[in-house]
C-alpha cells in the first residue's frame, strides 16, 4: 500500500528508497515467511475447530500446525512467537489454558484467535475473531471490528501521528452497535487495548498505537514494525486482570537484579535457552521437561525478571471482539504482510 500522507507521495517511486530496503530484504522475507505459515495455520484452524474441543486440544491444534510449518530445530530459530490467545466472550486477551484446564468451546462462543510466528526473530502477530453461532448473532461486532483494524492499517505510515491513528480507528469503532436479546449496545473501543511496535524477539516494543483519540503526537518511522490490533466490546469498553495466569516473558534489562534461589536460577536458564525474551506460557516449559517450577517461577516474577501477563477481561456477560495484522514500514511503500483471503 502507499503511505497516506502527500509529504510520502515521493517514496513510490524513489529508486533510492528501493536500494535501500532491498539491504534489508532478508529481514523482509522473514517476515514473509511467518506470515505464510500464519495463513496456513489458521485455514487450519478455521476450517477444524468444532464445538465442544477442549481449548487445550485447540490451542495444540494451532500451535503442533506452527512447529510443523516453521521446521525450526530451535524455537528460538523459528517457530512460536507467543502462547496462542483463545480468548472467550468477556475476557479480551492473554487467555490460553494452562495444563488441566477442564474449558471447551461452545457453539455461542465468541472467540478471539491470537496467533504469532518468528522466523530469526521476526515476529508475525494476527489476530482474528470467530464463532460457531451461524445466526449472525456476532456480526455486528465482529464486523466493526474488522473494519476498525482495516481502517488502522490504512491511515498507519510514517510520519502518521499515533493519536491520529487511533482517532480514526475510534472513529469507525464507534459507529457501530449490536442488538443482543432485543437490546441495543453502542460498541466501544477497548480504550486500554492498544497497537505495539515489535522488535527482534520482542513482542511489545517501542511504541503503542492508540484505538481511542489519546494526544499522543508521536509518530511512526521508517523501518519500523507494527502490530495494528483493534478491540471492540459491548461492555464497559475497559479491561483488567482475572484469572489464573499463563502468559509470561522474560524482562530484557535483567543484569544486576539477584535470582533469588537456586531453583529459580535453573528455571531462568531453562527460560533463557528455550524462549530467551520470547513470550512463552507454562505449557511451553512443561514441554522443555519442567516440573514443580511453579515456585521458583512465582520468585523469578516477584523480583522483576520474568513478567506475568494475566487474561484481561471486561465485565462478564459482555462480548469481546478483536482483529489485527502486522505492518512492515518499507522505505517506499507499507507492506500488510499478514493479509489473507480470510481477513
Amino acid at each position: 500500500m502507499e503511505y497516506p500522507l502527500e509529504v510520502n507521495s515521493h517514496r513510490t517511486t524513489s529508486e533510492e528508497l528501493r536500494y535501500l530496503d532491498r539491504q534489508q530484504n532478508n529481514r523482509w522475507e522473514d517476515f514473509r515467511k511467518g506470515a505464510e505459515i500464519h495463513r496456513r495455520v489458521r485455514h487450519k484452524a478455521q476450517s477444524s475447530i468444532r464445538a465442544g474441543m477442549s481449548m487445550t486440544e485447540i490451542a495444540d491444534l494451532i500451535e503442533n500446525s506452527v512447529r510443523s510449518y516453521a521446521a525450526a530445530d530451535h524455537t528460538l530459530k523459528a517457530g512460536i512467537g507467543f502462547p496462542t490467545g483463545l480468548s472467550l466472550n468477556h475476557v479480551a486477551a492473554h487467555y490460553t489454558p494452562n495444563t488441566g484446564d477442564k474449558l471447551s468451546l461452545g457453539k455461542d462462543d465468541l472467540m478471539k484467535v491470537d496467533i504469532g510466528v518468528h522466523v530469526n526473530g521476526h515476529i508475525c502477530d494476527s489476530a482474528f475473531t470467530m464463532t460457531l453461532n451461524d445466526t449472525g448473532k456476532y456480526d455486528s461486532i465482529m464486523k466493526a471490528v474488522k473494519d476498525a483494524t482495516n481502517t488502522g492499517v490504512k491511515e498507519a505510515g510514517i510520519d502518521v501521528r499515533l493519536n491520529d491513528i487511533g482517532e480514526a480507528i475510534q472513529e469507525v469503532m464507534e459507529s457501530y452497535e449490536m442488538e443482543l436479546d432485543g437490546k441495543t449496545y453502542p460498541v466501544k473501543c477497548i480504550k486500554n487495548l492498544n497497537g505495539h511496535n515489535i522488535g527482534d524477539y520482542i513482542i511489545h516494543s517501542g511504541k503503542t498505537v492508540p484505538i481511542v483519540a489519546n494526544g499522543d503526537m508521536t509518530k511512526m518511522e521508517e523501518g519500523e514494525t507494527f502490530a495494528i490490533e483493534t478491540f471492540g466490546s459491548t461492555g464497559r469498553g475497559y479491561v483488567l486482570t482475572e484469572g489464573e495466569c499463563s502468559h509470561y516473558s522474560r524482562n530484557q534489562n535483567i543484569d544486576g537484579i539477584r535470582v533469588p534461589s537456586e531453583r529459580a536460577k535453573t528455571l531462568l536458564n531453562s527460560i533463557t535457552s528455550n524462549f530467551g525474551t520470547l513470550p512463552w506460557c507454562r505449557r511451553y516449559l512443561e514441554r522443555t521437561g519442567e516440573e514443580k517450577y511453579l515456585f521458583a517461577l512465582n520468585q523469578l516474577v516477584r523480583a522483576g525478571i520474568v513478567e506475568e501477563y494475566p487474561p484481561l477481561v471486561d465485565i462478564k456477560g459482555s462480548y469481546t471482539a478483536q482483529y489485527e495484522h502486522t505492518i512492515l514500514l518499507h522505505p517506499h511503500k507499507k507492506e500488510v504482510v499478514t493479509r489473507g483471503d480470510d481477513y
